[in-house]
């Protein structure tokens, strides 16, 4: 079955399926309090021995699986877990692991950990077993409007509740890691748990503990939150990200809206289209409006732009690349900007 990550805790508490459990998704926290779920629920049913394995180019599953057959002397049920990580389960270990859930070893349960799957290998008979017959726990980073309510529950299951200036505040200095949001909420704890916490509060007692990447860049963009655009650009630059891979990312978003839009007037199907350009999951949305607002002319000018950009980034003209990269950014994000020099 497929539940919830904040489902887990009361699902287990009547499962009476296989141990046999998978946790998808990239996200530390909550990942990693699905695994701890996982071990409890089975610490209850006496699983004493736990086998940890991390999967990398070496990584054998006919050997590991086919080891759970030999139990130490010491144990009465044993824990196998595996870490994919981002590693792809190919079509023979498939197979083979599909053999082996069809028939598990006794007294074994199996804790598979898995970074991301593409749609493919959602298909697959090995998942497919696992999602109908054991328990799946997929984990996503809430979405920026969905984070003040996960921080607000989060709050509350520790006994403490934040006003409202005070939420919007923490949004802010955590997005993106909610790793960072749990260790400031535990810190919030120990100092104010006896209060409602203000906006001061958090300002005097939390660090800022935002992790941006370029695809929240470019996400934000499509997004027309040109607000947000500038502050992922600080952030990114504070960080030392180099401004090619900032180029790279904003090129790419700006040539597939500019394909999608030619093909769409081509007659295409835009479903095809994202095959093709592998546009999948909430980008789908983000970019059919996109292509829709932004004419042709103001993307083939941020070709030119981004081809400023590269100079500017080579040496090849004294202009300021970061300057040119936010202002790629901008307008991308439906911006109007006046003309001005880009030099600095």
């Amino acid at each position: 079955m497929k539940v919830r990550s904040d489902q887990l805790e009361a699902v287990l508490q009547g499962y009476q399926g296989p141990s046999i459990f998978l946790v998808l998704g990239d996200e530390p926290l909550q990942s990693q309090e699905a695994c701890d779920c996982f071990r409890r629920y089975l610490k209850t049913l006496h699983y004493s021995e736990r086998d940890l394995h991390h999967v990398d180019a070496s990584f054998n599953w006919e050997s590991v699986l086919l080891s759970t057959n030999a139990l130490s002397l010491f144990a009465e049920r044993k824990l196998l877990e595996v870490r994919v990580g981002s590693h792809k389960i190919n079509k023979a270990d498939g197979q083979f692991l599909l053999r082996w859930l069809e028939d598990p070893a006794p007294d074994t349960a199996l804790l598979i950990i898995i970074d991301k799957l593409d749609g493919a290998s959602k298909k697959t008979a090995w998942f497919k077993h696992i999602e109908s017959k054991g328990v799946l726990v997929e984990v996503h980073s809430p979405e920026t409007h969905q984070l003040p309510q996960w921080l607000s529950n989060r709050a509350k299951s520790l006994g403490i509740q934040l006003d409202h200036e005070a939420l919007q505040i923490l949004c802010e200095r955590v997005e993106g890691n909610l790793l960072a949001a749990h260790q400031e909420l535990a810190k919030l704890q120990l100092l104010y748990s006896s209060h409602t916490i203000s906006a001061e509060q958090v300002v005097a007692s939390v660090s800022d503990s935002s992790r941006y990447d370029v695809f929240a860049l470019t996400e934000a963009a499509l997004a027309h939150q040109p607000d947000r655009c500038e502050k992922i650009l600080n952030a990114l630059m504070h960080e030392g990200l180099e401004p090619p891979i900032i180029l790279w990312a904003l090129t790419r978003e700006i040539r597939t809206l500019y394909n999608v839009q030619l093909a769409l007037q081509q007659g295409q199907s835009y479903d095809s289209l994202c095959q093709k350009e592998r546009i999948w999951g909430k980008r789908k949305m983000l970019v059919r409006k996109a292509s829709q607002q932004i004419p042709a002319t103001a993307l083939e000018s941020m070709l030119q732009t981004a081809s400023l950009a590269d100079q500017a980034i080579k040496g090849m003209n004294r202009d300021n690349p970061w300057l040119i990269l936010r202002q790629m950014a901008l307008q991308l994000a439906g911006t109007p900007l006046l003309t001005q020099s880009l030099s600095g």
